[in-house]
């Protein structure tokens, strides 16, 4: 603009056609994106799961059959084995379940909600013993390391688990150091994504529960630091910023490209901050990755893994497609940002349901020979069938979604119905990925070949198990809207295989393969004790304030949040 208002010299009619065309320029770009969303809101075709041969035939006036016991400690614990609860595999409600089921179920919860305190207690007190202040404690050596900087991240991450299963002692002795040790002031480069999700969401989340203003203050301190790395040409942030500097970039491995779900998953930490501080440039800076998005999201809702500078604005450097790593949480908070907002913005749904619609028709897979349900990726226009540990996630956000449903009819419409269906699918075939290995403990990933009995786990990094939680978090959400005791029951089972394989010495350590699970892995990630623990904990909480529907939303670390309205 400034060399065609130069060539004008002083000709007021010229400057005049060149404000009229900006002007014009603007106006068609706003039409444009209401356009595009407009399309993605009407994109609505849905097609239900058909009941073939797959799907075991069931009365659904049946009475539940499972009904939980007491649980012991049982140490001599073996897992149960996978191909049973064949009856839930399609995504149906196989039984009639009465409140009398209900209530067995919520007495047993209770007293299984305390053996996962007893082991956030056991997993704490060795961190506090041999690594307080540290970011990392290694279970099996009683070290401690400092892999994320030195901002004692396990304890930050784990603040607002302390909380909530009332280990209000535990929590004062974090907060106490926190206030006299925890600066950022010598801290360099550090993973902006990971830092967000968990030390600046870990303090919002401990700050909103407690109300203790060095939390917020903390908070503060570190959001101005991450802040800095959207300080960048095009608006998207950095992958790595230095909390000393200012400075970021992103890495190098990624071909130094943007990646979507770095991009796409600091925006409900930075509200949260902008809310409480009443400082609005948190959530401005922010947001503006969705307006990015947003334009540039292809019409099917499916968007590749990989961002970058293009010619003519951001592009996408990649076909790649998945909801695994690098792409999950960019989908999950566009859902979660609807509700955070009171289901007030909804281009955020409308993006969100999209990219549910697109997965339906492009990505929904059933394996051969017993038709699990899976989502497959896209690579180079073909699909690959690989499902990983990460993707399960998605069994308890389309199962947040149908619950949500803003059309007319509500959960009772095609696409409600259809989404609960194919959440309840999916997290059948993830327990599976747990109850068919020897350890009752799951992959980071499958290949679904048609062999091998469905799947196969491919030899290295695959067979690993370092402690995830998705699985447990899908199972909390399906057990908390449907009711199902179901839910809790594999829930109960992947706890027993935790106690049985991964509790060490100085804490619970990660396998270094599912079906040799006596090789354990000196690593204890601080999720385990934000995520793992803590959605465990909820999945049996029969009496929690954490209302998913009305009140709160989880960050992507397991950090509640409020809604707003």
């Amino acid at each position: 603009m400034g060399n065609s208002a130069m060539e004008c010299g002083l000709s007021s009619q010229c400057c005049w056609k060149i404000i009229v065309t900006i002007v014009l320029s603007a106006i068609v770009a706003t039409i444009s994106s209401l356009d595009r969303t407009s399309k993605l809101r009407s994109n609505t075709s849905i097609t239900l799961h058909d009941n073939s041969d797959r799907c075991k035939q069931i009365d659904t006036s049946a009475s539940y059959p499972y009904a939980a016991s007491f649980p012991s400690h049982n140490m001599s614990y073996i897992p149960l084995g996978g191909y049973r609860f064949e009856e839930y595999k399609c995504g149906d409600t196989p039984y009639n379940i009465t409140s009398k089921d209900k209530q067995n179920s919520d007495e047993v919860a209770n007293v299984r909600r305390m053996q996962v305190k007893n082991a956030m207690q056991y997993a704490w007190r060795n961190y506090k013993e041999h690594a307080f202040g540290m970011d990392e404690l290694q279970p099996t050596s009683g070290r401690g390391n400092e892999k994320w900087g030195g901002m004692a991240v396990t304890m930050i991450d784990a603040l607002d688990t302390l909380w909530i299963m009332n280990l209000k002692d535990e929590f004062y002795e974090a907060r106490n150091w926190i206030k006299d040790n925890l600066t950022f002031d010598s801290i360099g480069d550090v993973s902006n994504f990971e830092t967000t999700i968990r030390s600046l969401g870990g303090l919002s989340s401990a700050y909103d529960l407690s109300k203790d203003p060095i939390l917020l203050e903390k908070a503060q301190d570190l959001g101005k630091r991450l802040i800095k790395s959207f300080n960048t040409q095009n608006g998207l942030p950095y992958g790595v910023i230095n909390l000393q500097t200012g400075k970021g970039h992103n890495f190098r491995r990624n071909g130094y490209d943007y990646l979507l779900a770095e991009v796409g998953t600091n925006q409900l930490e930075y509200w949260y901050l902008s809310s409480a501080t009443g400082d609005q440039s948190f959530v401005n800076k922010s947001i503006h990755v969705f307006d990015i998005i947003q334009q540039i999201m292809p019409s099917d809702g499916l968007l590749p893994l990989k961002l970058k500078d293009g010619i003519n604005g951001i592009e996408f450097s990649t076909d790649h497609i998945s909801f695994g790593g690098m792409g999950d949480s960019a989908y999950e908070y566009m859902l979660k940002l609807w509700l955070r907002g009171g289901k007030k913005e909804h281009r955020y749904r409308d993006m969100w349901d999209a990219s549910v619609q697109g997965l339906h028709d492009h990505l929904l897979q059933q394996s051969s020979p017993n038709g699990l349900t899976y989502i497959a990726e896209r690579k180079k226009g073909k699909l690959v069938h690989r499902f990983e540990h990460l993707t399960c996630f998605m069994g308890g956000s389309l199962a947040l979604t149908s619950y949500t449903d803003p059309s007319p009819n509500g959960l009772e419409s095609p696409r409600a119905r259809r989404d609960l269906k194919t959440a309840k699918s999916l997290a059948y075939t993830c327990y599976q990925m747990y109850a068919r290995t020897k350890s009752g403990l799951s992959p980071e990933y499958v290949l679904f070949t048609g062999e091998h009995d469905d799947y196969r786990i491919p030899h290295g990094g695959a067979r690993q198990y370092i402690l995830r939680p998705e699985v447990i978090e899908s199972l909390y959400y399906l057990n908390k809207l449907t009711g199902d005791p179901i839910y809790r029951e594999w829930g109960w089972e992947i706890f027993q295989s935790l106690e049985k394989y991964c509790k060490s010495r100085y804490g619970y350590a990660s396998l270094k393969d599912v079906n040799r699970p006596n090789k354990k892995m000196d690593k204890m990630e601080s999720f385990f004790l934000a995520e793992t623990l803590k959605y465990m904990y909820l999945l049996f909480d029969t009496g929690s304030t954490i209302d998913i529907l009305h009140t709160h939303v989880f960050n992507t670390e397991a950090h509640p949040l409020p809604m707003f309205g």
